[in-house]
């Protein structure tokens, strides 16, 4: 959103990227009128006596229909773009037990014959590919087996509306227009990743571990034998691998012939594949303009810097020579499914063929179940013990598969997380945990929400329930007797980072009324509802944020006028990123930002350079690019891992305090050792840490308070410092630099810094870096957010149909940016959580949504009817302390409410169910 008063132009920004000019303009320039004129996005409304505000920045635009997405964007809404539309659609496989054998379009007549028809012969021809991360076979060429259900064959472009809509009309549901060849098995592939995750703790949890992941290593195969894979040999004191091994062994032989007090279970859990829905389905708009070499494109997306550098690396070897690039990334809803996505890429390719016009790719819904990234499923295997005298677990190992389909995307990481994060809540002295993601033909899984940790999870919450039936314990006693307390190691062997207060979470449902009173109120249910059986189930878990390589800018100015300006690197998908961002100027400027843009690519007051996988660098190679004071890790995160309130804010806290520190502090004293209505200078015994603002008045040891507008202008009119940009780094833990300020060496928790001194911007170039050592890549994880569900059901024994009564959630974030929006992804998250334990499910193959004949007929989404609307509560947390940081929670919200719900089922029934969803058929079969 951007003041009237602001040159527009001074909103695009460029910056060149491998001899490319890129240009990202969200709300610049010639994007601006048609995507965010200043009508369509609303300032803050902002009471500064509370710090909140009344609605979000994009919330009107969104509820009335306002050009915010990229879906509504049309040639004609683009400034200098040619006002004539073309249109396409693709044609896609669904079969991939057969060779593809080409397609026939004789159903559309000679009126309906598309203007332009591209196939895998074009793109051969031309050197046009997928960039590196999505594998192979953008449009697959005749003569071969579709790796997956729903692989895209050809484009079909037409220069009018009209004959495009008949044709993909006829064409669509049709048999007959993919050709099939002789049948063939499925493609075998080797899993996309593999990985072993193994711990011996010591002899108490503050002891050093024996072996793990964070001590040592991961543990990786030696091959792969039949699609499987092989493991090094257990040895004592040989490689790290295989003293892992040796350890695994270990586990393995203490599970087969444990301890006559042990308790050990083995169960086996499933879950769904299932689709992001996101209401936004996927599309792009683009034009190559071939005679200036110039590439548009309209895009929603969660990692625009990922779409510039992979639309730059697709053209690279084929003949589209690409000068310029123009990337307008909008508003978006995400949950993942925009992270890292192909479409925009297909979108891409389209342009490069419809003789310089514009064309539009857009899905249908049944296109888009068909086509887009789903949530992984799982086969899970858990074999658990625990210590029957004292109630204490003991060991715990795991086995999990996850579906990536047909296509990489981010499965191997996925796979990964869900076995680190498989422990939860619980401290456990050993484990061992596989995890393995599956190539098959399935439809591509990706980046959804959730991302593991809902799969694994909700299965652990499921099995800690059947223990404490089991020892004849109280379930949320029996969790607090084990749960994870701050200080105790991870299951990689990382101590937490800050307070772990899931004991605290815990305290608070254990004294619920659903949960003390459940015994009587199913009594007194039951007899009130002859045919419906009552249940409470609980379960609570703790949610890993960030990826461990988390990085982005930030800039804040503050004009001669008061007025607050941001610019951020983070994207907004729908989680009110743009809103708290805005909120989070006023912890050191008093008042939000009024003026925000997100989705910056290029920073050219700050130059910074990346280099190398974040994730792999030896540390020698990380000391040795270090040196340069320019470089980073990693350039830019996409907005993803529920990274907004914690990592988001930490660069516009730190740009705000710069401005604050070098700037508005500096002035203020300038203006208090004036004295006060003339009379003798005040003493200026003050300490910045006495500061406080208080409705936009900065005051500090009882001295008269100034309004940010009077500090702003002191600070132009002194040359002081009136804006700043930085860059931060986070792999479980911020990289600090010391910088010279003005003579004086300070040190930041950023890794680049530039300050802005009258009206030119002076890069900082940092004196020294302390980087968080490449050995943490081994924690996994290490920031938590904790949430607990109390569910109250009712499974009505004819129709099998489970009815949500109530449910109340307890929260633990740190401390709210925006307590509206904490609730509002809290009701959206427990409406997805609801909808994977009970309602949503995706058949993998054949059947499956491949096949292109699937939508919300057929697709359950959960209603109003489906969740408790009007009777769902929640508590959350106050902060330790008013330092406390955010925490991020856009994930954690919809995990507990699954487990939840199958132990309240089966505390309703007594049948435990360990395959989700858990649908009516499945509670018909039990009861009967």
């Amino acid at each position: 959103m951007v003041k009237a008063e602001l040159s527009r132009r001074t909103f695009l920004k460029a910056g060149v990227v491998a001899g490319v000019a890129v240009y990202v303009a969200p709300f610049g320039d010639e994007a601006f009128a048609a995507l965010f004129e200043e009508k369509i996005l609303t300032p803050i409304a902002w009471d500064g006596k509370n710090g909140q505000v009344k609605f979000r920045i994009d919330g009107i635009a969104k509820v009335s229909g306002a050009k915010v997405f990229a879906r509504d964007i049309r040639a004609r809404d683009m400034p200098h773009w040619p006002q004539q539309q073309s249109h396409a659609f693709m044609l896609r496989t669904t079969k991939a037990d057969r060779s593809y054998d080409g397609f026939d379009l004789a159903l559309l007549g000679a009126d309906l014959q598309p203007d332009r028809v591209v196939t895998a012969e074009d793109l051969a021809r031309d050197g046009v590919e997928f960039p590196a991360f999505y594998g192979s076979d953008m449009l697959l060429p005749v003569g071969k087996t579709p790796a997956y259900l729903g692989q895209a064959v050809a484009i079909l472009i037409f220069h009018d509306f009209a004959r495009f809509r008949f044709a993909k009309d006829a064409l669509q549901f049709k048999d007959g227009v993919i050709r099939y060849g002789a049948p063939t098995p499925p493609l075998a592939r080797d899993p996309w990743g593999t990985f072993r995750f193994v711990r011996i703790g010591g002899a108490s949890p503050a002891d050093e571990d024996t072996f793990s992941s964070l001590k040592n290593a991961m543990v990786f195969p030696s091959m792969m034998r039949k699609q499987q894979p092989v493991w090094p040999d257990g040895v004592e004191h040989g490689k790290l691998g295989e003293q892992g091994m040796f350890y695994a062994k270990q586990i393995k032989d203490e599970l087969d012939k444990p301890p006559a007090n042990w308790l050990v279970l083995e169960r086996d859990y499933s879950t769904q594949s299932v689709d992001t829905a996101a209401l936004e389905p996927d599309n792009a708009n683009c034009w190559y303009d071939g005679a200036s070499q110039t590439l548009h494109m309209v895009v929603p997306t969660q990692s625009p810097q990922e779409v510039v550098e992979s639309a730059i690396e697709m053209l690279k070897k084929g003949k589209f020579p690409l000068k310029k690039l123009f990337l307008h990334p909008c508003y978006t809803v995400g949950y993942g499914s925009k992270d890292h996505y192909n479409f925009p890429f297909y979108g891409l390719l389209t342009a490069l063929y419809t003789d310089g016009k514009p064309v539009r790719l857009a899905n249908d819904r049944y296109e888009q179940f068909q086509s887009a990234i789903k949530r992984h499923a799982f086969q899970l295997r858990y074999r658990i013990a625990v210590d029957r005298d004292s109630g204490l677990l003991q060991s715990f190992q795991g086995s999990f598969e996850a579906n990536g389909g047909g296509r990489c995307n981010f499965s191997p990481s996925v796979a990964m997380v869900a076995a680190t994060s498989a422990q939860s809540i619980y401290y456990f002295p050993k484990n061992d945990f596989t995890a393995v993601a599956i190539a098959s033909r399935a439809v591509d899984a990706g980046s959804a929400r959730g991302y593991g940790t809902l799969q694994s999870m909700a299965a652990t919450e499921m099995m800690i329930d059947e223990f404490a039936a089991k020892l004849g314990l109280d379930a949320i006693d029996f969790r607090l007797k084990n749960a994870l307390r701050s200080g105790m190691k991870n299951s990689q062997g990382a101590i937490p980072a800050g307070a772990v207060r899931v004991d605290e979470v815990l305290q608070k449902a254990r004294v619920h009324p659903l949960w003390t009173g459940r015994a009587k109120q199913k009594l007194a249910f039951e007899a009130a509802n002859p045919g419906k059986r009552y249940g409470v189930g609980f379960a609570c878990v703790q949610k890993d944020f960030g990826t461990g390589a988390e990085s982005s800018f930030a800039k804040v100015e503050v004009g001669a006028d008061g007025a607050v300006a941001l610019w951020h690197s983070g994207t907004e998908i729908g989680t009110g990123m743009s809103t708290s961002q805005a909120i989070a100027c006023a912890k050191w400027l008093g008042k939000p930002a009024g003026a925000v843009q997100t989705s910056i690519v290029e920073w050219p007051d700050l130059p910074v350079q990346s280099s190398g996988d974040p994730y792999m660098l030896s540390q020698p190679e990380q000391d040795k690019l270090a040196a340069n004071p320019r470089w980073s890790p990693t350039y830019s995160s996409p907005a993803s891992a529920t990274n907004s309130a914690y990592y988001f804010t930490h660069s516009t806290r730190e740009a705000a305090r710069a401005v604050f520190m070098y700037g508005l502090w500096p002035a203020a004293l300038a203006i208090w050792s004036q004295g006060i209505g003339g009379g003798q200078a005040a003493p200026l015994v003050l300490r910045v840490e006495d500061a406080r603002w208080v409705d936009g008045k900065l005051s500090a040891g009882g001295l008269q308070a100034l309004p940010l507008e009077q500090l702003a202008a002191k600070a132009h009119a002194l040359g002081l410092v009136t804006g700043a940009v930085v860059h931060v780094f986070n792999r479980w833990q911020w990289t600090e630099a010391e910088f010279d300020v003005g003579g004086a060496v300070v040190r930041l928790p950023v890794d680049g810094l530039s300050l802005r001194y009258g009206g030119a911007y002076r890069v900082l170039d940092r004196k020294r870096v302390f980087m968080p050592p490449v050995q943490r890549n081994n924690a996994g994880v290490t920031y938590y957010s904790a949430v607990g569900t109390l569910v109250e059901l009712a499974v009505h024994e004819a129709s099998g149909k489970v009815d949500l009564l109530s449910h109340h959630s307890i929260m633990e974030c740190g401390s709210m940016l925006s307590p509206q929006l904490v609730s509002g992804q809290l009701q959206g998250g427990l409406a997805m959580g609801i909808g994977h334990a009970l309602h949503e499910f995706l058949p993998l193959y054949e059947d499956g949504p491949g096949d292109g004949t699937w939508n919300f007929n057929r697709y359950h989404v959960p209603r109003a009817s489906d969740v408790a609307v009007w009777k769902q509560s929640a508590d959350v947390l106050p902060p330790l302390t008013d330092t406390d940081p955010p925490k991020g929670i856009a994930e954690v919200v919809m995990i507990p409410v699954v487990g939840a719900i199958v132990n309240g089922i089966a505390h309703a029934i007594g049948h435990r169910f360990t395959a989700l969803p858990v649908t009516p058929q499945h509670i018909q079969e039990v009861l009967a």
